[in-house]
């Protein structure tokens, strides 16, 4: 049994509690170093669990309560490589944006760091899991402090309305989540993934079943932003602090589809295992709609991180298509694409605040030419929005590529397309946003794109240099995921182990050992000739939309359908309940229709 999994949540913890307790006593710049040091930690100890976890899932029973005649009577955590990737990505994530926050906000409450910290070992704590309530406690601990980071300039209308509304949608999903587990309790006596999963395996699916699936995914739904769910995102994104936003768009939101995934595989495979298909391509038109409605709606924005906010809502389109192909190599594509994504679009974040600070602007129209004194903050905008357009081997390329090949394993090849040009025209959306603001292009108007209250700059404007620093490193990691040696071979491993439900339950219930992972070559991954065509294109498309939104003429057949996308997001709270309840319904109705 290893001590390090209940360390990743114990250290953060025990220093947020640390800094802020001892804020009227401990200087601050030991807060700064108990926070950044935590983190580090944090990173360190996910660094450790994937090499563990890449020979055996790393298992940990608290309070030394082990399974007795196969029936788990304690909480576990159970670590495989997926798992402990995310914690190393949050630790990375969640540094930086320390060291950030500390050069970019000039008077920090004791809250923020502590707040950074609790969320933190909330989404470790949530990747390690292997109790759905558990699962359910990090998921309202994650959302407890993101509520409040959100709305961390709590005296300005813009921050408190995207707090109350991201806390109202995803509070619902956590009912939702809650609901769904008190069923499947209900059903099974049990709230282990793998002791449910056993006592459904070969049970026929039903009614009860249906619904508790339809509640957990639905409520792993809004917080991954999926369509229709995720109208809350784009609200919270554009108010929240630049490195609050960098630390959501790189983790906190993806944990949703991290927990459909979990939740699928070790629980509700076990009953639809033979209607599988009809489980998958429910979720793969879900992710595609995302990605369509998500590209759409950053083409039609100004503010910059509103921008950026849709550009993660198609990204996880694409990885929630991935997990929807139901296959290893899906999987491994959205786990790749989610370390390249991660990095490269909290880059973009950062960026966003380095010009807030040196031009006290994120509105792309406002800032029209006035970053052409700024050519290496030009390069790095450049840099990150080629990344999340993919081309050959940079940036999401290869998280793409192999979900394109398991598109095509199982006969899809129509899916490839639509992902790609949804990813081009998010991305063309960016690079629009780039020529406009460091070269000057285009008109100084337009019509086509929404408004946004003016966001407060941050208190002092130094220490750019630095601040972009920070923000390239971020987007320089995005940009080089798909050229690591052997990164695509041990992602594919990785999700067999993942998927591999039968070793997952006799691991934590009997203690046998799974398969190790064959010794894997350290290589770049090569790609088929069909996803470097498409990758190419996606780049063509991306540059061919930026300049059509620099120079289009007017499309009037495009009106309509753009004020009804428009209304759609109307930032009342009372239509995004109204949303998350039709969707909830239709998802149930499909499910219960076809998998009877």
């Amino acid at each position: 049994m290893s001590w390090i999994p209940p360390l990743v949540v114990a250290v953060p913890l025990l220093a947020a509690a640390l800094v802020a307790g001892g804020d009227h006593v401990l200087p601050s710049r030991v807060q700064d170093a108990i926070g950044v040091a935590a983190t580090a930690a944090v990173c360190a100890f996910g660094i450790v669990l994937m090499r563990e976890s890449m020979s055996q899932d790393v298992i940990h029973w608290f309070g030394g309560w082990r399974p007795h005649s196969g029936a788990a009577i304690g909480i576990d955590f159970a670590v495989d490589p997926f798992g402990a990737g995310m914690v190393a990505l949050v630790g990375a994530v969640a540094v930086l944006s320390l060291v950030y926050a500390r050069m970019y906000l000039q008077e920090l409450a004791r809250l923020f760091d502590a707040l950074l910290l609790l969320i933190t070992a909330a989404i470790c704590g949530f990747a390690m899991t292997g109790d759905l309530f558990n699962m359910f406690v990090w998921l309202e601990l994650m959302g407890v402090a993101a509520y409040a980071l959100t709305g961390f300039e709590v005296r300005q209308a813009g921050p408190l309305q995207g707090a109350v509304n991201f806390s109202i949608v995803n509070t619902i999903g956590g009912y939702l989540v809650v609901i769904g587990t008190a069923l499947l309790y209900a059903r099974t006596g049990a709230l282990n993934f793998a002791q449910i999963g056993r006592t459904l395996a070969g049970e026929k699916p039903g009614g009860l079943l249906v619904v508790a699936m339809t509640l957990i995914v639905c409520g792993f739904f809004c917080k991954a932003a999926v369509v229709p769910f995720h109208l809350w995102l784009g609200d919270a994104y554009a108010v929240a602090p630049a490195p609050v936003c960098a630390l959501f768009a790189a983790v906190m939101t993806e944990v949703g589809l991290f927990g459909v995934a979990r939740v699928y595989w070790t629980v509700f495979d076990a009953p639809f295992g033979a209607h599988q298909q009809v489980v998958g391509q429910a979720l793969l038109w879900m992710g595609i709609v995302t990605a369509l409605v998500g590209g759409a709606m950053a083409f039609l924005q100004r503010h910059l991180k509103r921008m950026l906010a849709y550009a993660v809502v198609c990204h996880v389109g694409v990885m929630l298509a991935g997990i929807g192909l139901l296959s290893s190599k899906g999987l491994a594509g959205a786990a790749d694409m989610l370390l390249a994504h991660g990095p490269a679009t909290a880059g973009m974040f950062l960026l966003v605040g380095v010009l807030l600070a040196a031009l006290g602007d994120a509105d792309e129209l406002d800032l029209h030419g006035r970053g052409r004194s700024r050519p290496w903050l030009a390069a790095l905008w450049l840099a990150g929005a080629v990344a999340l357009a993919g081309p050959p081997y940079v940036g999401v390329y290869l998280g793409h590529a192999l979900i394109d090949e398991a598109a095509s394993d199982g006969g899809r090849h129509w899916v490839q397309p639509l992902l790609w040009f949804a990813e081009a025209v998010s991305s063309g959306a960016l690079l629009r946003a780039g020529a406009r603001v460091f070269l000057g292009l285009g008109r100084r108007r337009d019509q086509l794109l929404s408004p946004e209250a003016p966001e407060k700059p941050p208190p002092r404007g130094g220490a750019i240099a630095a601040l972009g620093s920070v923000a390239a490193i971020f987007v320089l990691a995005g940009a080089v995921v798909s050229v690591v040696p052997g990164l695509g071979a041990r992602s594919i491993a990785a999700a067999g182990r993942f998927r591999d439900r039968a070793h997952y339950a006799n691991l934590v219930l009997h203690g046998t050992a799974m398969p190790p992972i064959p010794h894997l070559p350290f290589a770049v991954e090569q790609t088929t000739l069909e996803s470097l065509l498409y990758g190419s294109a996606a780049l063509v498309v991306a540059v061919a939309t930026a300049a059509l939104g620099l120079y289009r003429p007017r499309l009037r057949l495009a009106a309509r359908p753009v004020a009804v996308l428009k209304a759609v997001h109307s930032g009342v709270v009372g239509d995004y309940v109204m949303w998350l309840i039709v969707g909830t319904a239709v998802l149930g109705g499909v499910w219960a229709v076809t998998l009877r």
